[in-house]
């Protein structure tokens, strides 16, 4: 039995950037762009490294972080609980506010809450 992909993320669905480190470490980090700051453009999770001096080696460390941070966890959740269920979250809130659902009540002049009473 194969195993197949639940959710296929893309190089389309990040924004990569690099930048000069700074800091410690002399003229090295000063002209070179090693540092990798990686964003998921749906979830907006940022992931940054610039621990090393390889740009490679940071674009792995940048991803980690941002596979690690709580936003993309949270989108992730969101992701699998629709592929779990069938429906988005715009389908669970339109259900969850049908008026079958919904209990209106109103003040009265004495100010006690009283139950609207629907057709």
């Amino acid at each position: 039995m194969t195993k197949q992909p639940l959710v296929i993320i893309t190089k389309k669905d990040f924004e990569v950037q690099t930048f000069r480190s700074g800091g410690k470490g002399g003229q090295h980090q000063n002209k070179v762009e090693t540092g990798v700051r990686i964003i998921h453009k749906a979830s907006e999770a940022i992931g940054e490294s610039r621990s090393v001096k390889s740009q490679y080696r940071n674009k792995g460390l940048a991803l980690r972080h941002l596979v690690a941070s709580p936003k993309f966890k949270v989108w992730l959740a969101h992701i699998m609980h629709e592929l779990d269920s069938g429906k988005t979250i715009e389908q669970r809130i339109d259900e969850a506010m049908q008026e079958k659902n919904l209990k209106i009540e109103t003040r009265d002049e004495s100010g006690r809450w009283t139950k609207l009473l629907q057709d």
